[in-house]
């Protein structure tokens, strides 16, 4: 039997009309959304159908949509297949939707708590941020840029999310002021990306520390499947080291491409991409050249009835 693992995605995968295709063709995604709407006192699906973008990307309402949209996928799966993966990894929210499938977080405690993060977040702010995305260039030469920066005006990297990218985030001056040395440098690409906090840097301390009175008012439980944090690359196991990581998360970097690495020295060559969009499916190109592994994102209906049945065979 192929070895599989699923990967949710982070803030940044949520468009206008996600999911449409899939509630068309099964009525649980649209029950998983009314859930949420009550606990959250608005219309979740009705923002996630028709917008406005404006407001599904504020980052409060962002991230329990994100998590509504993985966890909707997942209740599909369950549906079609009894088959679980060997493991699971979250890209930064993506973890808390990665805890919810594997029944260490209960979905209501989590829509309130990414909801409340990402006003945490948002809130954190003190002046203009950013952040931005490179390719192209080593995250050694890019850290040295961000430290010869920073001495005037805080930036770091965020993510290292695969062998070619990476993720910056600071204010937004020295944000910009790296894009254009990169560039300089030879990046193939260094771009800002559609987002004001600087997320996976310590200006989110302030937001870690509501974040852990929160954290400690729900209960979390020992993951039935295997969740890979993307805090240290490790199976998370302790629900008491479960806690501590998700407050560390959000002002420590994402190391996704090192969790990458990991799922495939652990024999796993089949990602599902269990979320809106398809930037982590996109991301594993990156690690494909020399290894047979394969990302799909399954939030289409046609998808993700044939990935269900491929294993249901074996």
């Amino acid at each position: 039997m192929k070895l599989f693992s699923m990967v949710f995605p982070g803030q940044g995968s949520q468009f206008v009309g996600m999911l449409k295709s899939l509630s068309d063709s099964f009525i649980i995604v649209k029950e998983v959304f009314e859930e949420s709407s009550e606990i959250l006192k608005y219309d979740l699906w009705k923002l996630a159908q028709e917008g406005p973008l404006n407001i599904l990307n504020k980052t409060e309402i962002t991230q329990p949509a994100i998590l509504t949209a993985s966890f909707a996928i997942w209740k599909v799966w369950n549906s079609l297949s009894n088959i679980n993966p060997i493991f699971m990894a979250g890209h930064s929210l993506g973890e808390y939707s990665a805890l919810v499938c594997a029944k260490s977080l209960n979905f209501s405690d989590a829509i309130k708590i990414t909801s409340l993060r990402g006003k945490f977040m948002q809130e954190s702010l003190k002046k203009e941020c950013a952040m931005a995305a490179i390719i192209g260039l080593p995250c050694t030469i890019i850290d040295k840029i961000c430290k010869r920066i920073s001495i005037y005006e805080f930036v770091e990297i965020a993510n290292f999310n695969s062998p070619m990218q990476i993720i910056i985030s600071g204010y937004k001056n020295s944000v910009i002021k790296v894009i254009k040395k990169s560039k300089k440098l030879g990046a193939k690409y260094a771009k800002l990306l559609s987002v004001n906090v600087p997320a996976h840097s310590v200006l989110m301390k302030p937001a870690s520390k509501k974040l852990s009175y929160a954290l400690n008012k729900i209960k979390i439980f020992t993951p039935k499947i295997k969740v890979i944090s993307s805090l240290n690359v490790k199976v998370q196991k302790n629900p008491k080291e479960i806690k501590k990581n998700l407050i560390k998360q959000i002002y420590k970097p994402v190391l996704w491409n090192n969790t990458i690495k990991y799922l495939i020295e652990k024999k796993i060559k089949i990602f599902l991409e269990v979320g809106p969009g398809n930037i982590l499916s996109k991301l594993l190109k990156s690690f494909s050249q020399n290894t047979n592994i394969y990302g799909i994102s399954i939030q289409h209906p046609e998808i993700i009835i044939k990935e269900s049945g491929r294993y249901n065979k074996l």
